[in-house]
Parts: structure tokens; C-alpha cells; sequence
């Protein structure tokens, strides 16, 4: 991947091919309640984006990519996305894409030892966490196994942060829990993990100063502002941009829910400072990553 070449790099794209041949139950209500939540038309009919579809939409654009599939099988009942299948796709997109992968902590020393076989053998450069989707508080010392394999490895842990559009207007909101996605949590994984990259994903609603407090805090934790049209960003949230937080921000879409398309032209009509926006949409990326 040339880093120069890009006009912005993406750290937040969801891989939604499913991985098996038919539906699991409650599949498609699941994403029909995301096209409800999102106004995206992904999704429906289950026309979902494959990871080649996605790689060839931002190759197209000049946008590199942070893409990863979600791991809830224990929550959702939904089988997750391989993500050695996810990784060897990536591997093909090298030019454009960057692999992430998701395992649920609570597959203990399983989980532990598939973390590290795809770090050092797949290219797997980080891990992405939900913890409402998943049904774990981040700070619960049965992950942190886990996180200690991603630390050694030199990966990075990348966290789901505030309400979540899956299970949004559903029964019992899809059983999902917003609780466990409030972003305090990260600060205790940040000081029992010094040397672990965190990134606290998407404008953290409704716990926005927590995340910006933890993230200045921290020197570990970053934000990427995935999940919102920029439009709807909260001034204090634009504020610290420009100013305490300019080098810890980065840009994120949350394809194919959002696409980076909308988000781009919506952050050409909010108050950035100029010499601001290539840190937020490719710069502070480019770092982290080490690229």
C-alpha cells in the first residue's frame, strides 16, 4: 500500500459477507433493522457487499482500509465471517486494504490461540471488539488474555463505543446491552495495557466527554469518528479535533452502513481547520499504522 497515493485512509469497514450458504434465523430482520437505522439501502434483500466489492469501491476512490468481520456468535446465534477468509481477501487487496480480525474473548485460550496464529501468520494487524454485540464489558479480566497476545504482537485493539444501530427499534432491542459500550471501560484496558494501541470507535453518543477525556488522557487511546454523518458531530467533539485531540482522531466510515462517500462530503461542510483535515483523514492513520 503507498500511503501517498491515497486521498484518505478508512479505519472502520465492516466485512458483511455472510459465511455461510443460507441465513441464520433472525439474519435478515437483524439487517433490516439496520437499513431502518442507518437510511443505507445495505442490506436489504440481503444484498450485502462482498469484501472483492468493497475493495474494488474504494480502490476505485484512492481510500485505504481498515476492514474486519464481528465475531457474536455467542450473543446473536449468527456464525461469524471467517476471518482467515477475511484476511487471505485482504491479502489479495493488499494495495488497498489492511486485515482485521474479531474473535469473542469468551473463547478463552481458543480464541488466544487463533489471535496469534493470524498475527503472525495471516497479517492480521489488529482486532475489533464489540461489546454490546458481544456482551462483554471491555474491561473484564476474561479478555484480557486476548489482549495480551495483540499487545505482544503489536497489534491493535480497535472497540465499538456508545449506542449501536444493531437491534435499534427491535424487540428488546435485539437483546443487545448498550452498557457495556461506554467508553470508561476502555480507560482501565489502557492503563493494564501501556503499550497496546486502542482505538475507541465512532462519536461515543451518549458518553461523548468520557471517550474525549480517556483518549487525551491515554496516551494509547485514540478515536475514529466512524459511524455518524460528520453533520450531526457534537461541538465539543469538533472542538477537541481542532485543537488537544488533532493527532488522536481518525477518519472512519462504518462501510456499508455508511459509506465513505456520504461521510467525506459531509466533513467538507463542518468547522476543521485546514491544516487539521489530513491529519484526521489520513495522516494520524498513516502513524498508528506505522505505513
Amino acid at each position: 500500500m503507498n500511503f501517498d497515493d491515497l486521498i484518505a485512509f478508512d479505519v472502520h469497514v465492516h466485512a458483511e459477507e455472510p459465511c455461510c450458504t443460507h441465513r441464520d434465523d433472525g439474519y435478515m430482520e437483524f439487517q433490516a433493522g439496520m437499513v431502518k437505522y442507518f437510511r443505507n439501502p445495505a442490506g436489504r434483500d440481503g444484498m450485502l457487499p462482498t469484501v472483492e466489492e468493497t475493495a474494488a469501491y474504494f480502490r476505485e476512490r484512492k481510500i485505504g482500509c481498515i476492514i474486519f468481520p464481528v465475531d457474536a456468535e455467542r450473543e446473536t446465534g449468527f456464525r461469524r465471517y471467517s476471518n482467515h477468509e477475511v484476511a487471505e481477501i485482504a491479502a489479495r487487496n493488499s494495495d488497498i486494504m489492511v486485515p482485521f480480525a474479531s474473535i469473542d474473548p469468551a473463547k478463552g485460550k481458543l480464541g488466544i490461540r487463533e489471535a496469534r496464529n493470524l498475527m503472525r501468520d495471516h497479517g492480521v494487524r489488529g482486532f475489533k471488539f464489540h461489546p454490546t454485540y458481544q456482551g462483554f464489558y471491555p474491561n473484564d479480566r476474561s479478555a484480557y488474555g486476548l489482549y495480551e497476545v495483540i499487545e505482544e504482537e503489536g497489534g491493535i485493539a480497535l472497540f465499538h463505543t456508545g449506542q449501536t444501530g444493531v437491534g435499534s427499534g427491535m424487540h428488546g432491542g435485539m437483546g443487545m446491552r448498550l452498557k457495556y459500550s461506554n467508553p470508561m471501560y476502555l480507560d482501565d484496558v489502557a492503563v493494564d495495557f501501556p503499550d497496546l494501541k486502542i482505538i475507541a470507535a465512532h462519536p461515543s453518543f451518549p458518553w461523548q466527554e468520557e471517550a474525549l477525556a480517556v483518549a487525551q488522557h491515554k496516551p494509547n487511546v485514540y478515536i475514529d469518528l466512524s459511524g455518524w454523518s460528520p453533520k450531526y458531530f457534537p461541538p465539543i467533539l469538533v472542538k477537541y479535533a481542532n485543537s488537544l485531540l488533532k493527532h488522536k482522531l481518525l477518519f472512519g466510515s462504518d462501510w456499508p452502513a455508511i459509506t465513505p462517500d456520504r461521510w467525506l462530503a459531509d466533513f467538507e461542510h463542518i468547522d476543521i481547520k485546514d491544516e487539521v483535515r489530513p491529519l484526521l483523514l489520513k495522516e494520524n492513520a498513516r502513524k498508528l499504522l506505522a505505513m
